[in-house]
């Protein structure tokens, strides 16, 4: 199982309020902060996210194909989540909507995509009903 995922950045504090507000609408906020590393989540809970300037002092880069998805609780938390990381100096990577087909339970994956300021995609997504 996965405890937490760590990206890298060249501006800690810079993006530190970009994650800062998607720990809040998740319901939760740091749960580590160093000078160089800041992690969001709650210990024991679910799967972290941190934030960290590379350990070698290189320059961090975002990984192709990588991606860090957060599960919402709903498709309303799904907008919001695209909307608070559009306003927290994010961008757009594809609007929140249903991607695919109905599964056999009659869910849809429902997700919108962005990046954090230092260009990591990242998603929010939920399975949602898809009459609903």
């Amino acid at each position: 199982m996965i405890g937490y995922v760590t990206l890298g950045t060249n501006d800690l504090q810079g993006n530190a309020p970009f994650y800062d507000a998607i720990a809040k609408e998740m319901g939760v906020g740091r749960m580590m902060d160093f000078d160089s590393f800041i992690a969001w989540g709650e210990p024991g809970g679910a799967a972290g996210v941190a934030l960290t300037k590379p350990y070698d002092g290189n320059t961090a880069t975002v990984g192709n194909g990588t991606m860090v998805a957060f599960e919402a609780k709903d498709k309303e938390q799904v907008r919001r989540l695209h909307e608070i990381a559009l306003a927290n100096g994010g961008t757009d990577e594809g609007a929140p909507g249903p991607r695919g087909d109905a599964d056999e339970n009659g869910l849809v994956f429902y997700a919108a995509y962005f990046r954090d300021r230092d260009g990591n995609k990242l998603n929010a997504f939920c399975m949602s009903p898809a009459d609903g």
